[in-house]
């Protein structure tokens, strides 16, 4: 399934990976946002699904922005090398994968991030990616 994609992400080198490898798979990536206020902005365009670190431009705004982007009714996987950081009540992402992760990993997160948000009955999650609420 295809998807408008938001990368939340400062470190550009790892945003533009991310979006080659969505683009590829033929999601459109809706933008790049290394904080909270341009995070923000890119919501308007209507993005399915956001892939959002922890550690910003900002500081830690990540879990910030996962609650926001969900009351817009946006799917939201946190990608960081900190997943220590998060605790329980960022619920308001489906899960986390920790950086660095592969192409393969990604796209499977993707996809089953897509079809929790869809509804859609779901198998195991891919291995890599830790569940943080129910999908």
């Amino acid at each position: 399934m295809k998807a408008k994609i938001l990368i939340v992400e400062d470190e550009f080198v790892v945003a533009a990976n991310l979006e080659a490898i969505l683009e590829e798979r033929g999601h459109e990536p809706v933008g790049i946002a290394p904080d909270l206020e341009t995070a923000l902005r890119l919501a308007d365009e209507g993005p399915d699904l956001a892939l959002v670190d922890i550690n910003l431009r900002d500081g830690e705004t990540g879990p910030v922005i996962a609650q926001r982007l969900r009351e817009r009714d946006v799917a939201v996987l946190f990608v960081t090398a900190n997943p220590r950081m998060l605790e329980a009540r960022e619920a308001a992402a489906i899960g986390v994968l920790t950086k660095p992760c592969d192409e393969d990993l990604v796209l499977a997160a993707v996809e089953y991030a897509l079809s929790a948000r869809q509804g859609i009955a779901l198998p195991a999650p891919p291995a890599g990616l830790t569940l943080l609420r129910a999908a």
